[in-house]
């Protein structure tokens, strides 16, 4: 019994936390919880690469971002880049197998010195060991399977460098929320890339982030209304049929 009031109890405060988006449109995720915003906020290392003095900050030809022939590639924790995603995958693969056998066996004694046919006289009607033995087998066997799958997405999202690894190796993150209505969907991008894979736009594509992490989804009246209900979810896990 008190298991069963725990239960209900969990339940119901699931079930007013709910509650509480009946009739407003779902709430966006604060950017300030987000890595990327600490990214940006907070003091990153400081950089070998930054132009040093006046005449380096004066020069025309300085490697500064800011700079008119500068690299405005993203390389540093906190800085932001673009990554494209562009999945247009398509699988299809068949295959059949066949095997098929068949034996046959049989074994008499027609003619032994007369043998047989006393041994006939004392058998059944109808028996004779002329025939003794007949035995005949057959096995076939037939297989068929196929898989069909695409799948086309394509996408950008604003990223930023979260993390810059010993080896140079850059890690990224991005999330992007948009909301329509009462639907929130989301991307969230996440992975490791290199500093040479960033394009001079400023921008890379999935298949080059290692360890990609891509989530595309929503939630909102009509993601709820798609999901089965928290009984349904449960009785799917425990019952055995």
């Amino acid at each position: 019994m008190r298991v069963i009031l725990v239960v209900g109890l969990l339940l119901s405060v699931a079930g007013c936390k709910r509650l509480d988006q009946v009739g407003k449109a779902p709430a966006f995720t604060p950017v300030e919880n987000g890595s990327e915003y600490f990214a940006m906020t907070s003091q990153g290392l400081p950089s070998e690469l930054a132009p040093r003095g006046r005449t380096a900050s004066s020069s025309l030809w300085s490697g500064a971002p800011g700079s008119l022939l500068g690299d405005r590639r993203a390389r540093n924790r906190g800085d932001i880049l673009t990554v494209l995603i562009e999945i247009d995958d398509k699988a299809e693969l068949s295959n059949s197998s066949g095997r098929s056998r068949s034996g046959a066996e049989g074994m008499g004694i027609p003619q032994l010195f007369g043998i047989p046919q006393r041994i006939d006289e004392k058998l059944p009607a109808g028996a004779s060991i002329g025939n003794a033995v007949s035995a005949n087998s057959s096995s076939a066997y037939q297989g068929d399977g196929s898989v069909s799958r695409k799948e086309k997405l394509t996408l950008k999202v604003a990223a930023t460098i979260v993390e810059a690894l010993p080896n140079g190796v850059l890690r990224i993150r991005g999330s992007q929320e948009v909301r329509v209505n009462f639907e929130v969907r989301e991307l969230v991008v996440d992975g490791f890339v290199r500093p040479e894979d960033i394009s001079r736009q400023n921008s890379v594509t999935y298949d080059k982030i290692a360890g990609a992490r891509i989530s595309y989804g929503g939630r909102g009246q009509i993601t709820d209304v798609q999901q089965p209900r928290y009984g349904q979810q449960v009785a799917d896990v425990l019952l055995p049929f």
